[in-house]
């Protein structure tokens, strides 16, 4: 036989539930604004109905509900869009950081533009030519001079320009593998707290929206797979379990654990490649050739910004570009003090001697040897510095050349025209040599910003997608709270009814006569 006092629980347990709902709306509400926050509902779920199943179960037309019960808290999530938007935020990072890199080199070439290395040479080669018509003239000898050494200067500043954002490229790399380091060592820690709340059968929500943000962030730094492990004990249906992380490429393979279910292991960039590029990544005891490792990500692209060992060459973003300088500063250099050596100064037709004069010199007014970082070393000779007499602009026997004989300046200017190998295999002259340079620098660049164009689009479409899904709407929660309030007047009423029911019982029954 059912209780008298059956309805009074049923209200009792509505109040309870939809109270329940109400502080879980609250808790929407209160963290609108909060990053990273999942919007959470109440499962409501009937409770046990009565009477139960049994051999001694009372004869009644039917089972009763015996009302609602707060089944579980649950956070909206869907974890297909959490995998797109983690894709899409890893080929974003590497491209951004790309586009970046292109960007300041861009700005340091600075081509085309009144102070860039070609308007230099221009303005060099016209000075040549100017000598050419009056050799004897002091002033255009002067203008020369002037114009040679701006050439190495805009070598020099450029070279060692590159040189600094190369080295900052380095800084940012290992503040990079610091930040991918300690984003695991605090997943470890959240991994840790949800593996001892799931099996006591709670939803640690707001450890799950902790962790699914590291996540986040992790994935714009490196390429990852996440999977997910049970905790153990007895979870709550809906628990997510630990995250496992690897660390992939970008056709799946995996590359190395991040971060297992109990323990991580820390990434480290190893600078032992030629000219402390960067040749290996250790991630805990194994060992990643970055050569081998196609996996996007911001890291993987500082590193290729900054320079890495490929069949036992350094190259690189940076690396390259240093080194093209370099090839021709250093062929410019030489096939002109060729024909500077050849040709014959005011200073030798006087002392009717051939000498060897250099235009250009290394540092330390050296001779021309090491190609290897010319661009930053480039400078004027120190003959052509202490006296503009020798400037050769005659050719032929000393003996018999004439200060008025410019033949040699003219041949001095062809050198900016004429084809040598400036590169392996490879024939061209100054200005094509350093036009295909810029102009593989800025397609280069083009893509990168048009990619990461596309993926800022993309990633944001599948944050849309995602934020319908998890984020806190206002409005919903405006509607959801008159709803469970409504609801919760309805059962406190029915307790007033079941009162008043119970009051006719008591106090009303049997009491006709008195």
């Amino acid at each position: 036989m059912r209780s008298t006092f059956m309805g009074l629980e049923t209200a009792r347990r509505g109040m309870f539930t939809q109270q329940t709902a109400l502080y879980t709306t609250g808790q929407n509400v209160s963290n609108a604004s909060t990053p990273g926050y999942s919007r959470q509902r109440v499962n409501f779920q009937q409770t046990e109905p009565y009477p139960g199943k049994g051999m001694n179960m009372p004869q009644m037309p039917g089972q009763m509900g015996t009302g609602v019960k707060a089944g579980s808290i649950q956070r909206m999530r869907e974890s297909f869009l959490d995998v797109q938007y983690r894709g899409e935020n890893n080929k974003l990072g590497y491209w951004e950081s790309r586009s970046e890199s292109l960007d300041k080199m861009e700005n340091i070439m600075n081509e085309p533009s009144d102070s860039g290395l070609t308007n230099t040479m221009n303005q060099f080669w016209q000075s040549l030519q100017d000598l050419a018509v009056d050799p004897t003239n002091a002033g255009a000898r002067s203008v020369v001079r002037q114009r040679g050494e701006a050439v190495a200067e805009t070598f020099n500043y450029v070279s060692n320009s590159l040189t600094a954002i190369q080295k900052d490229q380095k800084d940012q790399v290992d503040v990079s593998v610091k930040e991918v380091n300690s984003v695991v060592f605090q997943l470890n820690n959240v991994n840790q707290q949800i593996g001892s709340v799931e099996p006591h059968g709670y939803l640690p929500n707001d450890l799950y929206d902790e962790r699914d943000r590291l996540i986040d962030q992790l994935s714009s730094m490196v390429n990852i797979k996440v999977d997910y492990v049970k905790s153990g004990g007895n979870p709550d249906p809906n628990a997510e379990g630990k995250a496992v992380i690897k660390l992939v490429s970008d056709n799946g393979a995996q590359l190395g654990v991040l971060l297992g279910d109990n323990s991580y292991n820390e990434l480290k960039v190893n600078y032992d490649g030629v000219d402390e590029s960067v040749k290996t990544l250790t991630l805990g005891a194994s060992s990643i050739d970055f050569s081998q490792m196609n996996s996007t990500g911001k890291l993987k692209s500082l590193i290729e910004s900054y320079g890495y060992e490929e069949n036992g060459q350094a190259t690189g973003t940076y690396t390259d570009m240093v080194s093209k300088l370099d090839n021709l500063a250093y062929t410019f250099a030489t096939e002109f003090n060729k024909v500077h050596s050849d040709g014959i100064s005011p200073n030798e037709i006087t002392a009717k001697q051939k000498q060897d004069i250099s235009f250009f010199a290394d540092a330390g007014n050296a001779p021309i040897s090491d190609k290897k970082g010319f661009a930053s070393r480039i400078q004027l000779s120190g003959d052509i510095q202490n006296s503009l007499d020798n400037i050769a602009t005659a050719s032929g026997d000393p003996a018999i050349a004439t200060l008025g004989d410019g033949s040699n300046v003219l041949a001095l200017a062809r050198v900016i025209n004429n084809k040598y190998e400036y590169s392996a295999n490879e024939q061209a002259d100054f200005q094509s040599y350093y036009q295909g340079v810029i102009g593989s620098m800025a397609v280069k660049s083009q893509e990168a910003t048009r990619l990461s164009q596309n993926s800022t689009s993309l990633q944001q479409a599948v944050e849309e997608k995602r934020q319908s899904v998890s984020s806190v709407s206002l409005d919903e929660e405006m509607t959801n709270m008159i709803q469970f309030q409504h609801a919760y007047n309805a059962s406190a009423r029915m307790i007033t009814l079941q009162d008043e029911m119970l009051d006719k019982i008591i106090n009303g029954m049997g009491a006709g006569g008195r």
